[in-house]
């Protein structure tokens, strides 16, 4: 089979992309896991194709559940480099392919123009050179923008000792960019990936970074530098990192380059090595990760009231859980006057529901009833709030860590089927705790 794609516009040629080769880049495509798209305001021009500002490119997943689905491939997987994780890297013995920019647009257009897709993100393996392999995906994106009049997302991966010159043409035409950090520390860097640095990787954030800080400050309005801001992903388990070291580097990257999101993928051993694990790191390790992101970036958590620095995050209590656990002396708050900070730290109730709480007790006490309205997950909460001085949890500490573990064991369950209960689905999808 065969796609069959415009040559241009110009041109009444056409030619052809063989889905072999569409399946090879697709398929190497999958693991980056740092494509999901949101905060682009870039809207259509006239005569021109998509829209990525609101309501249009935004989230990989909405709260209702609904999948927002980008084109996600590599110009190529012939790779320079040899990453003992990588499925691409030099040594494997893999099918190659490579798609030129003209074939990526126009793939890119087509699929558009049926619906498949809403926008598009690009990576590829290193291949000649780092500088020729970011001016190709620099081309690429130029072209969408400028010559195929592609307005909608896109998300462009950054290529490791590329000229920053280069790199700083393409962020501004995305709307996206991330630069991987793949391992956790320079010394697994050098083991597994020798030819990445530390340095190679967090440089070009800083400097997008200081660029986006600029465009803010002057209050720059056209061909601003990566509207959505900048991601990275980190690989869980194929290095001996501790949980706490990775949330560590995770709140200096929130803290100093200003990231939008910290994706973790869970290592799984698809490629052999004698310098990897056997056993992949499981996708509870993952969740536990996001969860934790998700208290430093939006319940004013610190990461060491989280997780020690040679720890790893419970496996039977979701992070907040544990925290309280640890924390008993504090319970139960009263819910019509425990200020906002602490609300956000009771178990069961999520950053929402602690801004519904403080908006509705200005108009009279709340009481069960009315946090079951406002959707707070009761089962949790109950054993560490009092509302009008009524107590309705278990005195008894063993019985609480029972009723947690218990809770999290469902809840863990029902990620594989997450839009069987609405409040189940957002609450997997966005972390909120």
């Amino acid at each position: 089979m065969h796609f069959y794609i415009g040559a241009g516009a110009d041109s009444a040629q056409k030619r052809m992309i063989d889905e072999r080769k569409l399946e090879i880049l697709t398929e190497s495509a999958k693991y980056d896991v740092s494509c999901s798209s949101s905060g682009s305001k870039r809207a259509n021009k006239p005569g021109g194709l998509g829209n990525a500002s609101f309501g249009g490119i935004c989230h990989s997943f909405t709260p209702d559940g609904r999948c927002i689905s980008l084109l996600k491939i590599l110009m190529s997987n012939e790779c320079l480099y040899d990453c003992e994780y990588c499925p691409n890297r030099r040594s494997a013995d893999v099918p190659r392919a490579r798609l030129t920019p003209d074939e990526i647009c126009e793939l890119t257009i087509n699929f558009y123009k049926r619906n498949y897709i809403e926008g598009l993100f690009l990576s590829s393996a290193v291949f000649d050179s780092p500088d020729k392999t970011m001016e190709l995906l620099c081309e690429t994106v130029t072209k969408l923008r400028r010559v195929y009049n592609f307005n909608g997302y896109i998300h462009l991966k950054g290529i490791p000792h590329a000229d920053s010159a280069i790199m700083m043409k393409a962020a501004h035409i995305a709307d996206r960019m991330s630069y991987n950090i793949e391992l956790p520390s320079e010394k697994s860097l050098k083991l597994l990936a020798p030819q990445k640095s530390k340095q190679s990787l967090v440089a070009p954030m800083k400097e997008l970074k200081e660029a986006m800080d600029y465009d803010r400050i002057n209050k720059v309005r056209k061909n601003k530098v990566l509207p959505a801001g900048q991601t990275t992903q980190m690989i869980i388990g194929a290095s001996p990192e501790s949980d706490g070291q990775i949330l560590k580097l995770t709140e200096a990257l929130y803290r100093n380059m200003n990231l939008k999101r910290v994706y973790y993928s869970s290592y799984i051993p698809v490629v052999k090595s004698n310098k990897l694990p056997a056993v992949g790191a499981g996708l509870l390790r993952e969740h536990r990760l996001y969860q934790a992101d998700w208290l430093i970036r939006f319940y004013g958590f610190d990461v060491d009231e989280i997780c020690g620095a040679e720890e790893n995050l419970s496996p039977d209590y979701d992070p907040k859980c544990a925290w309280a656990l640890k924390n008993m002396q504090l319970f139960p708050v009263e819910i019509n006057t425990a200020p906002l900070a602490m609300l956000l730290r009771v178990p069961g109730i999520g950053s929402k529901g602690a801004y519904k709480i403080c908006e509705a007790r200005k108009f009279g006490k709340l009481d069960f009833d009315n946090l079951a309205k406002m959707r707070i997950v009761l089962k949790r909460a109950k054993h560490f709030i009092t509302c009008k001085g009524k107590f309705y949890g278990s005195d008894s500490f063993e019985q609480v860590k029972t009723s947690l573990m218990l809770d999290g064991a469902r809840e863990m369950q029902t990620q594989l089927s997450m839009f069987s209960d609405s409040s189940t689905a957002l609450s997997v999808l966005t972390g909120e705790l």
